[in-house]
């Protein structure tokens, strides 16, 4: 059932480290301290392994009408991703602190520019610490890629797709937000609470275990196929804050077998910035 081009286990990596096509990607990030997952790589990170920086690499710079991270254009990521020496032929694999949650946006943005060869390490660094597996503190400077960008426009939405989906019964969207943030009980980042009218909750973490790995493939398709309820992943939109843990619900559901849903890059920090747009709090959709 699950997709080939979703998770790597952390002993199935240490295997390939050294081959020529593999490309490592620490994501590590903290909202809260947004330098810390640099200065974290540069103490100790998987052997060969880019740093990929949410903010400066995995985002456009914030506007006004924007949300908190915007998706880079295509060629700025396409030159990014030769800079960092990938190719048209490279296996990247992404991991982060363990969840996933930023790990998913990498492999997610790397699918939106047409390239497949991509997973997330199930567990990430805290696994991989776990189990005892090799690290290094060398930066390394990688030759220039090859990687040619080509575009799969349908794997996003905008805030009028959002909306009209939304109300329609045939269709879905997913906030993967905490339940709380979803009601709107509280808000921490964004200056309106609440979410949009007709979205459904489904946390991200729901897809986890307690050690932050990824629940089997079954069990993630029964689970989220209730949220879906009845509707069609391809007629399916996940949002979050900002558009980062909404990759994480892409991921399961591609690990699930569920494909073809999109993203919504905006998410809440972009819907909520336009007091014309509505917004629902409670329990109800």
């Amino acid at each position: 059932m699950s997709s080939t081009h979703t998770l790597i286990q952390a002993e199935a990596l240490a295997e390939r480290l050294g081959d020529s096509r593999l490309r490592i990607f620490d994501c590590r990030f903290d909202l809260a301290r947004p330098e810390s997952g640099r200065e974290r790589y540069l103490d100790e990170h998987l052997p060969g392994a880019v740093y990929a920086d949410l903010n400066r690499d995995l985002s456009a710079p914030a506007t006004a009408t924007s949300g908190r991270h915007p998706l880079p254009s295509p060629t700025t990521f396409e030159a990014r991703l030769r800079a960092w020496g990938v190719n048209a032929g490279s296996f990247v694999v992404a991991y982060d602190d363990g969840n996933g949650a930023h790990a998913a946006r990498l492999w997610w943005m790397l699918r939106w520019l047409g390239h497949d060869e991509v997973m997330v390490l199930d567990g990430g660094m805290r696994r991989w610490l776990a189990l005892g597996l090799p690290l290094d503190d060398a930066v390394p400077v990688p030759a220039s890629g090859d990687f040619v960008a080509r575009l799969r426009p349908e794997r996003t939405a905008d805030a009028a797709t959002v909306l009209v989906a939304a109300r329609d019964a045939t269709a879905r969207v997913i906030d993967v937000r905490a339940p709380e943030r979803y009601r709107g009980e509280v808000e921490p980042i964004d200056a309106v609470a609440g979410h949009v009218p007709g979205a459904r909750n489904h946390p991200f973490t729901a897809s986890l275990d307690a050690q932050g790995r990824f629940l089997p493939p079954d069990e993630l398709h029964r689970q989220l196929s209730a949220s879906l309820d009845g509707v069609p992943a391809h007629r399916t939109i996940a949002m979050c804050g900002s558009g980062v843990t909404a990759c994480h619900l892409l991921l399961a559901l591609e690990h699930a077998g569920l494909s073809g849903a999109r993203l919504y890059p905006g998410s809440w920090s972009e819907w909520s910035s336009d007091p014309a747009r509505p917004v629902r709090t409670g329990e109800s959709a």
